[in-house]
């Protein structure tokens, strides 16, 4: 278990000092069987370029036994699926308060996770894509009522027209990955974004646009040809430009697989006692134990950049999340009411997601607004809190790592 500063600009950042106690991190690293000898200097060592590594802050006095009893949470949830490592942050009111590593970023050779370390979005990339949206919306280059030809003249007229609204709130019928999980593992570089819409363009919808919800990362491919189209920018520079740099998310970036990136983890799968995630893509075990830990299959996420391509870490997420809680001032109120409103099928059923958001209540009842996010050796959870102002992220370096309500009882830690 690490922790390391973040010395870039930003926010008031606030690092953890290193917790809880040397028997119970050796424990838990026996269970994954990955104790081996890292000092804390090679822990806290940085690559040749990279910001260098300042001494941790205090954990402010009021949250010193939220974060306390958070650890012991968090060991207990890698003990038990045998995550390899996991990272956590958490903000209060746009302040980051608590950031940690845990375990390991790369098993074999036993590099640390630390507040650095970049994990697989999975479909947390969607809220960030929505965000773009709201700046297009904002600024009256994009129509999300307009049929998608008017952004993207070249792809196929369906049977019914589809919208960007449907589109984002997943009632457009455009279909998700199928079950064999061949695409899910698609290891085929795209060069851009309209050559990933090869994949699914001539497939027939699956439904009349509006009349059911169907969730589809392929529909968010649509939409980033749409930004394009609206924008005249290329999708991942808009991103940069008009997401990641104002919130100042300095470790966010497409997840190329040709490219060195520093502080990327290794992404790893368990069997469960079943054949590995390359002939069995759909679940994380069978249930009676946490299986033989593998390394995940090769993967190119240039299929999915919109809906679940980039690389991360929690700091970056807290930051994104504090930046969409009321008054934040990345999105005027309007826009944010747009994109945090659930959208409902023609019949008048709430789906409970909005642009690129999911809406819903915690065990005490408290509003939150979140994502998740699955992809080949990663997990990642986002869940905000607007009322409280407590945000909070969890990512792991595991395939399906399954964080059930471990968010939420951590995020219950730091509630005033």
């Amino acid at each position: 278990m690490s922790s390391s500063p973040d010395t870039r600009a930003g926010w008031d950042s606030r690092w953890t000092r290193r917790g809880g106690t040397w028997a119970q991190v050796a424990l838990f690293l026996l269970t994954i069987g990955v104790l081996g000898g890292v000092s804390p200097a090679d822990a806290a060592a940085q690559l040749p370029g990279e910001p260098h590594a300042t001494a941790q802050a205090p954990i402010p006095p009021e949250y010193r036994e939220a974060v306390a009893e958070a650890r012991e949470l968090v060991l207990a949830f890698m003990a038990e699926r045998g995550a390899p490592g996991v990272a956590v942050a958490v903000a209060v009111e746009g302040d980051l308060v608590w950031s940690e590593g845990f375990g390991y970023a790369n098993v074999e050779h036993r590099v640390p996770v630390t507040p650095l370390t970049r994990f697989r979005s999975g479909s947390t990339a969607k809220p960030f894509t929505a965000a773009a949206i709201g700046i297009l919306v904002e600024r009256d280059q994009l129509d999300l009522d307009a049929p998608v030809q008017e952004y993207v003249p070249h792809f196929p007229e369906k049977e019914w027209p589809i919208t960007t609204r449907q589109l984002a709130g997943h009632l457009a019928g455009i279909r998700h990955y199928p079950d064999d999980g061949d695409e899910f593992l698609s290891a085929h570089r795209y060069t851009s974004v309209d050559e990933a819409l090869e994949i699914f363009k001539d497939d027939p919808l699956l439904f009349e646009p509006g009349t059911d919800y169907s969730y589809s990362s392929y529909g968010w491919n649509l939409i980033s040809a749409v930004i394009e189209g609206a924008s005249g920018q290329d999708f991942l520079e808009l991103m940069h430009e008009e997401v990641f740099r104002p919130l100042k998310m300095t470790s966010t970036l497409a997840d190329h697989s040709d490219s060195i990136v520093h502080h990327r983890v290794g992404n790893y799968e368990r069997t469960g006692g079943e054949p590995s995630y390359r002939t069995r893509p759909t679940g994380w075990g069978d249930g009676e134990g946490r299986g033989e830990l593998f390394n995940a299959p090769y993967v190119d996420n240039s299929n999915k950049w919109a809906g679940g391509g980039f690389l991360t870490n929690p700091v970056d997420l807290v930051r994104f999340g504090s930046g969409h809680l009321p008054g934040a001032g990345y999105h005027d109120d309007d826009i944010l009411a747009l994109l945090h409103t659930s959208m409902a099928t023609a019949d008048g059923d709430d789906t409970g997601y909005g642009i690129g958001w999911r809406m819903g209540n915690d065990g005490e009842g408290r509003a939150t607004v979140g994502h998740g996010g699955g992809s080949v050796g990663g997990t990642t959870s986002l869940l905000t809190f607007p009322e409280s102002g407590v945000v909070i992220a969890i990512q792991a370096n595991l395939t399906n790592a399954q964080f059930g309500g471990l968010p939420s009882r951590v995020a219950e830690l730091f509630h005033p």
